[in-house]
């Protein structure tokens, strides 16, 4: 990869009143293929800004006159998102850290170590390119409404496509927020059913002593408070699909009559004397493991082995790899529609937060983040400070911890060079030093030390 590609031809502007420093990056860019402008303060700096575009800044912190933390926040309170990198010494690695807080995007200490200058400039002008592919138009891989090209969203897309066609139960298996009802909802879209009801219940949410009531209806006078009759969950779904989330969480009791109404296609009202007919698909969701659950006794194993037929498993976030950066422009665009709001760009930091943030919530969490930054998002622009405070930490904890590492390598390797004596070195010299200060005298040279003449015999011998 060379500077061409990520650059666009455009200079990097480096800011370093030492002219050795100045001329070493200049010829290590220029080699990885960049253009460089060189400039020995922050007013030179920004005067060649106001008339010439650049890539990014790479900037000292320490310069005569503006210092580099002051240029950084200058850029910024104008509204500046130019890639900007700091240059810092050993000693404010926490001044760095400060610097990334208001607006840096990476930090570079010295000794430089010149494969992390080309590594961070090749990301700074990264995040720069996946910014840009905002404002482009491109065609999202999705299954009603779904958005993932990954190749583990294909795949569940194309199984669900297929199952979709059969009347059998599915379960849909996942963590927490990656979205098991939308894909209920596509298999119910994209099956013969499409034009029936779709019906979803949660069943962690119903009383278990309602829950028999709600899924197959009463009829009046069926319990105190009956004082009508009441279709159930199976009755409103028929023609169409039951969704169950959470199916962990039923009774083992209404887990038989759930296997029985699969099994017969009939449901009886709670105080009815008859069964009736129904013609339900069922798709059940858990973010349990069923099977675990079975060992503990609080789910049927003929129940799961008659879901599990046909089983789909929706990965995690962190496993869609290529897909969070669509997603994340997805969910822009649906929430600042819905809110009326023109967002025509993204800050740099703030999209490399949002591609970097694990996402233990999954698509849920990621939305959830999308919508409050839309919400807060001013002058068209989704900003780093409009993200939620984990995202924004993260971020900044995750590179503060790899740039100290870093510097205490480079520190090690610094002091490595300095060819220290070792011990026994220092003590031969410092004997020396004393012998020849008593003219060759042992003995006097024994007793200045504090030891015997016999281990100053043996540490000479062993000279």
């Amino acid at each position: 990869m060379t500077g061409n590609i990520t650059s666009n031809g455009l200079p990097i502007l480096i800011v370093e009143d030492d002219a050795a420093i100045l001329e070493l990056l200049e010829e290590e860019l220029q080699e990885a293929g960049y253009r460089t402008l060189g400039v020995t303060s922050a007013e030179e700096a920004l005067a060649t800004m106001s008339h010439s575009d650049v890539a990014l800044v790479i900037s000292d912190v320490r310069l005569p006159g503006i210092n580099g933390m002051e240029m950084l926040e200058q850029l910024r309170s104008r509204g500046s998102q130019l890639g900007f990198i700091v240059i810092t010494a050993f000693g404010t690695i926490d001044q760095a850290v400060e610097a990334l807080k208001i607006g840096a995007d990476d930090f570079l200490t010295k000794p430089l170590d010149l494969e992390s200058v080309r590594e961070a400039v090749y990301r700074v002008l990264e995040s720069r390119r996946l910014a840009e592919r905002f404002h482009q138009d491109h065609p999202l891989g999705h299954f009603h409404g779904i958005v993932g090209e990954s190749e583990t969203m294909q795949a569940l897309f194309h199984d669900a496509a297929r199952l979709a066609n059969s009347d059998a139960p599915i379960l849909v298996q996942g963590e927490s927020g990656t979205g098991k009802e939308l894909l209920a909802r596509a298999i119910h879209a994209e099956s013969p059913r499409a034009d029936g009801p779709f019906i979803a219940i949660n069943c962690a949410s119903i009383p278990s002593e309602l829950m028999e009531s709600e899924f197959f209806g009463h009829v009046k006078g069926a319990f105190t408070g009956a004082s009508d009759s009441r279709q159930g969950l199976f009755q409103a779904a028929n023609g169409g699909s039951l969704f169950l989330d959470e199916i962990g969480e039923m009774s083992i009791g209404l887990q038989a009559k759930l296997l029985r109404a699969l099994q017969e296609k009939t449901v009886k009202a709670v105080g009815a004397e008859k069964e009736e007919s129904v013609d339900v698909r069922i798709i059940a969701a858990t973010h349990r493991e069923l099977e675990q659950e079975i060992e503990s006794g609080n789910f049927r194993s003929d129940l799961f082995y008659r879901l599990e037929t046909f089983s789909l498993r929706i990965p995690p976030l962190r496993e869609r790899n290529g897909d969070i950066e669509r997603l994340i422009s997805a969910l822009i665009e649906k929430h600042s529609t819905a809110q009326g709001k023109q967002i025509a760009s993204v800050e740099p930091s703030a999209l490399q937060a949002l591609l970097e943030y694990p996402y233990p919530g999954n698509v849920r969490e990621l939305e959830n983040a999308i919508m409050r930054a839309v919400t807060l998002a001013e002058g068209g622009l989704l900003s780093h400070a409009d993200l939620p405070e984990r995202i924004r930490q993260h971020g900044l904890d995750q590179r503060s911890h790899a740039r100290h590492i870093e510097a205490g390598n480079a520190m090690i390797a610094a002091e490595k060079q300095q060819n220290w004596p070792s011990l026994e070195e220092v003590e031969k010299r410092y004997i020396q030093k004393v012998l020849e200060a008593t003219g060759g005298n042992k003995r006097r040279t024994a007793d200045i030390l504090g030891i015997a003449r016999r281990t100053l015999y043996r540490r000479l011998d062993e000279e």
